[in-house]
């Protein structure tokens, strides 16, 4: 079976080639039998680094570990005990202050972050800003100034077929280089951190231990941040895939700016992409585009005119074929920028401007942590909002009801986690946080919660 591999261990360098380097079949002269990709490694190896993180997560210790029979039924349960994680991954220079972006999966719990440089000096760092959903952190070296550092391209100017150079220092075994080609862009259907991700993908020889490497071209500039592996064996004869260096550069300048959580702009829209049923449904020569299945009241989508129906084709001129690529279109850009939507209404081709903004904080969210009194102690709930759902990952389009934003104590015992959208508590419908506090502190011995997780309906019941 295929599986999906987060490279943890080392630094990784790819380039892409952006003008042939082959003018005859045959070399014709010295210059061309010396042709080679030197230059490139020795401007660009200087820039990747070697990340060291330290994690202490808490690890609950079963005291029926090893029973047959008792240990199915007191998982989760017993005492916690502090266990330290180590992850080696890699790094790249983008500010010759000292900024260095990686992997969320690499960094962004650690506790402790040391960075060696290929030179072997070695900083300490500290997380600027760091997001799971896009697996991407950026990191300021400690008192580092003057240091090697890569350019950004513009990762949309990226096609398939350029050839890549892998730069790094796969399973600790020393800096290493591999070749290939990009083979393939706007892949989407990989599931990467909290989310769907957005990537360029090559088959450079990619190996675990490469998170936070750089795909770079042969100008030394970076196209993307590598983050995973598909591979039937686990080795590196798989495909690799890249997050590109657009949702690169508006990650460092939030993170220069002074964000200590990335701030996506806000469509307020539901879509499917299409495929060729729906297009010969709709009278469309070929499938193209995303359609528009929900909006929320005050998307900035509806405001510039769309309507349920309608097909999002591109975004400033980018096409978007997936809502993953709408979402990334919209996260590259950032907030506040004005952009002009394509679309198709009616099957009439239009045109529309809108300003991103940031997901509305409202109504409040009035938020509520359920005491002693409540059969559900220890349970944080919030009102949904643009915002909350944003936070929590829920459907864009989400615009009511009340969400878990915290499970401890018998709530996380009963089955309750955090994302759970609160549906009934003994048939009573939950509408406000309010509603969770009068529901829950009825005096009953059977209880039934019913919840929406990932959108799939559950029921939860328990006896106090």
């Amino acid at each position: 079976m295929n599986r999906l591999t987060r490279l943890f261990c080392t630094p990784l360098l790819i380039a892409a080639l952006s003008t042939p380097i082959f003018a005859q079949d045959v070399p014709q002269d010295q210059a061309q039998i010396s042709l080679s990709f030197a230059p490139v490694v020795r401007q660009a190896a200087p820039a990747v680094v070697n990340i060291y993180a330290t994690v202490v997560v808490e690890q609950k210790v079963n005291p029926f570990a090893g029973d047959p029979f008792f240990e199915q039924f007191f998982q989760g349960m017993g005492r916690s005990v502090p266990r330290v994680e180590n992850a080696l991954g890699s790094g790249v220079i983008v500010g010759q202050d000292g900024i260095v972006v990686s992997n969320y999966h690499v960094v962004g719990n650690a506790t402790e972050i040391r960075v060696e440089l290929s030179d072997r000096r070695e900083f300490k760092a500290h997380v600027l800003l760091a997001d799971k959903e896009a697996d991407l952190a950026v990191l300021q070296l400690e008192g580092a100034r003057d240091l090697p550092s890569l350019p950004l391209r513009n990762s949309d100017a990226v096609e398939v077929g350029e050839l890549v150079l892998a730069i790094g220092n796969p399973f600790g075994v020393g800096q290493t280089v591999s070749s290939g080609i990009i083979s393939g862009l706007g892949r989407s259907t990989l599931a990467i951190g909290a989310g769907h991700g957005y990537f360029i993908q090559t088959d450079a020889a990619i190996n675990p231990g490469n998170s936070g490497g750089a795909l770079v071209d042969v100008a030394g500039r970076l196209i993307g941040i590598n983050t995973a592996i598909l591979t039937r064996g686990g080795g590196s004869n798989g495909i690799g895939f890249a997050i590109p260096s657009n949702l690169v550069q508006n990650f460092i300048e939030q993170a220069v700016a002074g964000e200590t959580r990335f701030q996506r702009p806000w469509a307020g829209v539901q879509g499917q992409a299409m495929d060729a049923a729906m297009a010969e449904a709709m009278g469309l020569p070929r499938p193209e585009g995303v359609v528009v299945a929900q909006l929320h009241p005050e998307s900035p989508f509806r405001a510039a005119g769309l309507a349920v129906g309608d097909v999002i084709l591109a975004i400033d001129g980018a096409p978007t074929d997936s809502p993953q690529e709408v979402m990334f279109r919209l996260a590259a850009l950032g907030i506040g920028k004005e952009v002009s939507i394509t679309y198709l209404h009616d099957g009439t081709r239009r045109e529309a401007k809108t300003t991103l903004v940031a997901a509305p904080d409202s109504p409040a969210r009035d938020p509520r942590t359920m005491g002693n009194d409540s059969v559900l102690r220890g349970l944080s709930v919030s009102r949904i909002n643009p915002a909350v759902s944003a936070e929590m990952n829920l459907p864009d389009t989400a615009s009511e009801g009340v969400v878990v934003t915290g499970a401890d104590a018998l709530a996380a015992r009963v089955g309750l986690r955090p994302g759970d959208v609160l549906v009934a508590i003994n048939g009573q419908k939950i509408v406000t946080p309010a509603d969770v506090e009068a529901a829950s502190t009825q005096l009953q011995r059977r209880w039934a919660v019913e919840v929406l997780r990932d959108g799939q309906p559950m029921m939860l019941r328990f006896r106090i």
